[in-house]
């Protein structure tokens, strides 16, 4: 609560001081860090940006550019946005806004997938509806409008969370997939596919969802494995006629496929053999590699007694194992008929069931060598089957199961069971009947249905599909045309995909979705595909108003063969042809648009989720392809998951990670976003996300570059107040900047546009960053701390203007250059840094990217100079943390030693006062005799050498380290030598110095550090005076943090006393009367000791402190003043009391700047009068 008080106090203060100084300055006063909220500012600039409806003016600037075109894959809106979908949004707006900053136009439509299995999942579940037959029940047009009225459920939620984010994109203009334009040219590009004979109509085994009464498509299979425990059986397949009662045993996990077994199948070159159980007597034909599969096949090994056991105890006889009768290859197994597992389908056994098949999909890796073929659920069991004539095309296909995997009356024993349910049944049934062999369970991983989350099955069912198989090397053609990041999913994940990737069913047997545009006639011999509106309305005669099921399915076409009228099939498209084909759809290409998309066709860039290689990513590559022969997209960059912190998927039942409004609530959506796009996941690696990372973007890049900013708007404010002059960048003149660290920040911030302009180009977002982090850090730590005495004014009105040039030319760059990644805070800032420039309000959303070669060029010349003084700033701060010798505290002398005589000029031209102040050491000296203060040492580099020489490793490392001086320097100056026969370079060997005291120095006072090429030493040794400057600094330091506790502002005036006990006075009178000069210039001031301080002086803030050698004192921070003299006041006005009252109000309302240029009497006229009052009768000063 005390926190929270002093808070309010303090805001109060910065809105009265805010309201006395906007009065004066251009710029707008900032408060400080500890009540600047960031979301709060971003919910101000939200409303700002609505008042301007500044993406759309964004939009209206920019019209006549280029066109930058940018895809935006369409979301479900029956769910919630998640850190998913934050972090694709993030990444979308930031290309999508620097492409515009960088001279583009680029149209942002938001789209919305309302189609398919998500929707009609959450219609299936509010109105319990478990099949076709409660859709019938119910109707198509009544289950579709039910649909219909979900689609755009949380559209609201999700606008309001895509806003908040900060992303501008349009909500008004958006497309939506059940729209009938949309709809329209996912029908036109049907009919292509159709007319280039890329369609074609299959049964086909494929992943099927119970759940969802539909097939998916293979990329929906890898969305969902899981790990599950599934029943594993063996099971015998008595031959028929066998001589020796010989019976196959096969391995499954699927129990519930054995009712529909028709054949078996084996590997035609494995060996298998015929063996025999000598306590049953039973004889099973097993691959001789998998015997050990049949319990007690294999002799075990006879126990061993454990050591230690005295009793004696019955070993365990050993197993005696199966007899081998026979040897023999698989092929000599094709043909033989075998006993049916049950009587439901025993009537094929004419037609060429219930025989052994071979072929080499059979592995011996697993099970028993032998395969049970259920051509209905196996992909490789239709294959094989059809090609062994145990089915035939177009014949009958024993699936005793109905659409939701329920097993229908054929199957007597289990009829009414669900597929999975009836898994125990059908092993007891098999074991009644003496036909199970062994019973286990197992734990593999399963694919589930990505939307019900129930376990797949593999089914024949009738499709339809795209070829996909016949332009295999046109899709790997045109993905080798388009740039990813990262590319090793390019080039990696997605190639391999779509090097073998399978034909892709399209259809699915569901209602809620874009109806797949064919009729056909009953014997289905006569197909019409159409492919608009217009078409069908020809054909029919009646007028199209929608283009869903319920409305189209009872438009008939007559029959030009004469065959009645032609009726839709009842299929509809997968959602995923309906996304794939939302480059054309959305602009309603070709009925619309038609030139503006195909000049800007391709896309300009793309981004999503890694899921989607075989999602989106996919159907985007094959309609493109098929349509075009184009790439869909040039440019694309795919993220990785965000996890929960623990690594696990993020859940909303368990509730492990925290709410995204919550988190940009606390933090500010700015700081989110630089946190996600930071992480590995943009290089398509997962995430655990960590709240107190997006704390970590706040307190390491936001607070520093803050502060940065109210430090300049405080000193250009400073100038104005004390000086009278309004700061104009206009009137600088960067180019004439004489100050070193002027010259360094130019070039630096040069550097920072082309740096963040190279990687943005290449879409590489997460190097940013950290350079945005090492950028900010040198102008805060760097440029502000060491020029801050400039800035404040010490060197004249003309350097003043110079470096707050300097810092607003930083700041303003910085805004332009990271507006796409931080919209919010940058915005704020350019706002007020504008105020001070001609021109009507704008956003930096409006400006463009900065052009560096319209800059100063990046001097990497006095870059490189900094970039050495801040290393022997580094090596000076390690020495005196080892010694614990506090950078308060003055050194006598610092060493630098280099072999590179310009390395040291760097550091002892310009930039030696830095060093001095910085270091707070008197002198530097220099020297490139490192011969003097270092020995060096060889060491090899183990990595190098250790993969290169193998063995000889040894010898050769041992005559690196024993090379002595000489043989080193001759190294370093000819780049190579030869050890033992083999020739080291540079890379192979690294040379260390460790420093040696040079003669006439006392080992204890001196210590050194180094980083392998630059040597730095510091003279420990301490006299009084160094002593007396370091407790001044002390003094000073404690001084800085009364202010702060006090609330002063910098530009707030004060008077310093102290008291302290007898013993410490001395000390402390001393430390004031030397270092004098140096508190005036750190603090305006010299402490006065208590004695000397005026009665009437107004106390601020005192504090008990402690300094040097444990010298204490109470710090006094007192308000210079004027005291006035009641008495002589009431007198000058003749009495008057309420004269003299005023004269005194307006002595106390007068700045003391102004009183004290005044002088001698000041002059006013008040109530008619003219009044003179004399300082010493009227009023009396204190210290100014």
């Amino acid at each position: 609560m005390k926190r929270k008080r002093e808070r309010e106090k303090r805001a109060a203060v910065s809105v009265a001081v805010v309201r006395l100084v906007e009065a004066m300055s251009a710029f707008d006063s900032v408060i400080d860090s500890f009540n600047f909220s960031f979301p709060k500012t971003e919910e101000n600039i939200l409303e700002d940006w609505e008042r301007l409806d500044a993406f759309k003016e964004q939009l209206r600037r920019s019209e006549g550019r280029p066109e930058y075109v940018f895809y935006d894959g369409p979301p479900f809106a029956t769910g919630l946005p998640h850190y998913g979908h934050l972090l694709a949004g993030t990444i979308k707006d930031i290309v999508t806004r620097y492409a515009c900053s960088a001279g583009y136009h680029v149209t942002r439509r938001f789209g919305w997938d309302c189609h398919g299995l998500p929707v009609e999942f959450e219609i299936d579940k509010k109105l319990g509806i478990s099949g076709k037959d409660d859709v019938l029940k119910l109707g198509i047009d009544k289950y579709n409008e039910e649909c219909r009225g979900i689609v755009m459920r949380y559209s609201k939620e999700w606008e309001s969370s895509v806003i908040r984010l900060g992303r501008w994109i349009d909500f008004e203009n958006d497309y939506k997939t059940l729209d009938p334009p949309f709809m329209e040219s996912v029908w036109w590009v049907f009919k292509q596919l159709y007319d280039k004979d890329l369609v074609y109509q299959g049964f086909k085994v494929m992943p099927y969802s119970t759940a969802c009464t539909t097939p998916l498509s293979n990329f929906e299979v890898g969305q969902n494995y899981k790990d599950v425990q599934d029943p594993a059986v063996v099971v015998n397949f008595p031959l028929l006629g066998d001589e020796d009662g010989a019976m196959m045993v096969a391995w499954t996990t699927t129990p519930w496929t054995l009712p529909s077994n028709l054949a078996l199948c084996v590997h035609p070159d494995f060996d298998y053999l015929k063996v025999q159980d000598p306590k049953t007597g039973k004889v099973y034909v097993v691959a001789e590699s998998r015997l050990a599969s049949i319990p007690g096949a294999v002799p075990q090994q006879k126990k061993k007694k454990k050591k230690g056991k005295s009793k004696e105890k019955k070993e365990e006889e050993p197993q005696e194992g199966f007899k081998i009768l026979d040897k023999f290859k698989g092929s000599t197994l094709v043909g033989k008929s075998y006993e049916p597992l049950f009587p439901y389908f025993e009537e094929l056994a004419e037609t060429g069931a219930f025989r052994v098949c071979s072929d080499e999909y059979v592995t011996d890796d697993a099970g028993t060598g032998i395969v049970h073929q259920a051509p209905a659920y196996g992909e490789d069991d239709y294959r094989v089957c059809m090609k062994h004539g145990v089915i035939q095309k177009g014949g009958s296909l024993p699936d005793p199961l109905d659409a939701n995997g329920i097993f229908l009356p054929v199957v007597s024993d289990f009829a009414g069971k669900y597929l999975k349910d009836a898994d125990k049944e059908i092993i007891k049934k098999l074991k009644e009947k003496g036909r199970m062999v062994d019973s286990s369970n197992l734990l593999h991983s399963y694919p589930h249905c990505w939307r019900s989350d129930t376990p797949l099955i593999y089914r024949a069912v009738p499709s339809w599909f795209v070829k996909v198989e016949t332009m295999n090397d046109r899709l790997v053609k045109n993905n080798n045309e388009t740039y990813w990041v990262p590319s090793y999913v390019k080039e990696k994940r997605f190639h391999n995909w779509l090097e073998n990737a399978h034909d892709w069913a399209i259809s699915r047997n569901r209602y809620w979705g874009t109806p797949i545009p064919i009729w056909m006639s009953e014997d289905g011999e006569e197909i019409v595909v159409i492919g608009s509106i217009q078409q069908l309305e020809e054909l029919s005669g009646e007028k199209v108003t929608d283009l869903h099921s319920h409305f189209i399915d009872k438009i008939e076409i007559p029959s030009k063969q004469g065959k009645g009228m032609l009726r839709r099939i009842p299929e509809v498209f997968d959602c995923w042809f309906e996304s794939g084909s939302m480059p054309y759809a959305q602009q309603h290409y070709p009925f619309e648009n038609k030139e503006k998309f195909e000049e800007c066709f391709p896309a300009n860039f793309i981004a999503e989720g890694i899921d989607q290689t075989r999602g989106w990513f996919y159907t985007l590559m094959v309609l493109s392809t098929a349509l075009f022969d184009k790439p869909p997209f040039q440019n694309l960059i795919c993220n990785g998951l965000v996890l929960a912190s623990d690594g696990k998927k993020m859940s909303k039942r368990l509730k492990n990670y925290p709410d995204p409004k919550l988190v940009v609530d606390a933090y500010g959506a700015d700081a989110l976003r630089l946190y996600l796009v930071n992480s590995p996941v943009v290089r398509a690696e997962s995430l655990k996300f960590k709240e107190e990372g997006v704390l970590a973007v706040v307190k390491d890049v936001f607070l520093p570059w803050y502060n940065a900013y109210r430090f300049f708007v405080q000193n250009a404010q400073r100038l104005h107040e004390e000086k009278g002059v309004d700061f104009d960048p206009t009137k600088v003149d960067l180019a004439r900047a004489s100050n070193v660290l002027d010259r360094w920040m130019i070039a630096s911030t040069t550097s920072l546009v082309e740096y963040v302009k190279c990687e943005m180009e290449a879409y590489r977002l997460y190097t940013v960053l950290p350079y945005l982090v090492k950028f900010i850090d040198d102008l805060t730590n760097v440029y502000v701390r060491f020029n801050r005495r400039r800035l404040k004014g010490a060197n004249g009105v003309e350097d003043t203007e110079m470096a707050l040039g300097v810092m607003f030319d930083v700041l303003m760059t910085l805004c332009k250059v990271m507006a796409p990644f931080t919209p919010y805070l940058t915005e704020h800032m350019y706002k007020n840094l504008s105020k001070c420039l001609e021109g009507e309000e704008g956003s930096v959303h409006w400006e463009l990217f900065p052009d560096p070669t319209k800059r100063q060029g990046a001097d990497e010349a006095v870059q490189k100079a900094v970039e050495r003084m801040q290393k022997v700033i580094e090596l000076a701060r390690i020495i005196r943390d080892r010694n614990v010798k506090p950078i308060k505290l003055p050194l006598r002398e610092m060493t630098v030693v280099h072999a590179d005589q310009g390395y040291l000029d760097d550091i002892t031209s310009d930039l030696q006062v830095y060093l001095n102040e910085e270091i707070n050491v008197r002198t530097i000296k220099t020297s490139t005799d490192i011969s003097k203060y270092a020995a060096p040492k060889a060491e090899p580099d183990w990595g190098a050498l250790g993969r290169r020489l193998g063995k000889a490793m040894g010898p050769v490392a041992k005559a690196i380290k024993d090379m002595d001086p000489a043989a080193i320097a001759e190294f370093e100056a000819k780049g190579e030598c030869e050890i033992a026969g083999h020739v080291l370079t540079a890379g192979d060997i690294k040379i260390k110095r460790e420093f040696q005291v040079p003669e006439g120095m006392d080992p204890s006072m001196v210590d050194a550090d180094g980083d392998g090429e630059v040597l730095v030493i510091l003279d420990l040794k301490l006299d009084e005076e160094l002593v007396m400057a370091g407790t001044a600094r002390e003094v000073v330091n404690r001084v800085q943090k009364l202010r702060k506790k006090a609330l002063l502002e910098p530009s707030d005036r004060i008077e310093l006393y102290y008291e302290c006990a007898k013993k410490d006075a001395p000390t402390l009178d001393k430390v004031v009367s030397t270092q004098s000069e140096y508190f005036v210039g750190a603090i305006g001031t010299v402490p006065k000791p208590a004695s000397r301080r005026q009665a009437h002086s107004v106390d601020l803030f005192r504090e008990e402190c402690e300094v040097g050698d444990g010298i204490k004192f109470v710090a006094i921070l007192a308000r210079p003043s004027v005291v006035p003299n009641a008495t002589a006041l009431e007198a000058l006005c003749s009495g008057d009391k309420e004269g003299a009252e005023n004269l005194a109000v307006w002595l106390a309302s007068l700045a003391l700047e102004k009183k004290k240029e005044a002088g001698g009497s000041l002059g006013v006229r008040m109530g008619g009068k003219d009044y003179s009052l004399v300082p010493g009768e009227h009023f009396q000063w204190s210290n100014i």
